[in-house]
């Protein structure tokens, strides 16, 4: 029973959820969190091709007041956008973007005239290093993908929780809540 609160306590999980890894984890702590893990992303990939109509605007303003961001998070049902762990969701995203200033929701969305010029100096570093070619092509791949990952809102670690990024908490939201979720937008200001 204290292996069930200790993974609850780390977890989220149910106390159902946290006896059944534990137990599929024959009683290993770290087993059972990759268990629950793996569990979630099963139930949020389930859920992706839900249709995402209702939601809520997070919203956060600095303390300073010279910096502020709007993100909108969709989810399924109205009753779910007006819950308080959905509009919690909604604030940390929106304080995220203050904090982090991404560009794009998906690594995908990044420009390709940005991805162009980040290329190019790549292709020069790695002639500059003198790496064969085929090295030079890895490295070049390995910066572009690094270049997507920072700028884009879903790949970014979360402000508060370096170890997560914001598409873990919001696949941890959608196996919470059990909804599909999706970021359709976000802009900052600041002066």
């Amino acid at each position: 029973m204290e292996q069930v609160k200790e993974l609850r306590a780390q977890t989220g999980a149910g106390v159902v959820d946290a006896k059944k890894a534990l137990t599929e984890a024959n009683g290993d702590l770290k087993g059972a969190i990759k268990w629950l893990r793996e569990k979630g992303k099963a139930t949020a990939a389930k859920k992706a091709d839900r249709a995402t109509h209702e939601g809520t605007i997070g919203v956060y303003v600095h303390s300073n007041g010279k910096i502020v961001s709007l993100v909108s998070v969709l989810c399924e049902t109205d009753f779910v956008a007006k819950s308080d762990r959905f509009q919690t969701l909604a604030k940390d995203i929106a304080m995220h973007v203050a904090a982090m200033s991404p560009s794009v929701v998906n690594p995908s969305d990044v420009p390709e005239d940005e991805i162009a010029v980040e290329r190019e100096l790549a292709q020069k570093q790695a002639e500059a290093a003198g790496k064969p070619p085929q090295i030079a092509e890895k490295m070049i791949e390995g910066k572009l993908r690094k270049f997507r990952e920072e700028r884009a809102l879903l790949t970014q670690p979360f402000v508060k929780e370096a170890d997560k990024t914001i598409e873990q908490l919001v696949q941890a939201a959608i196996q919470e809540i059990g909804e599909n979720i999706t970021i359709k937008d976000f802009v900052r200001l600041s002066i």
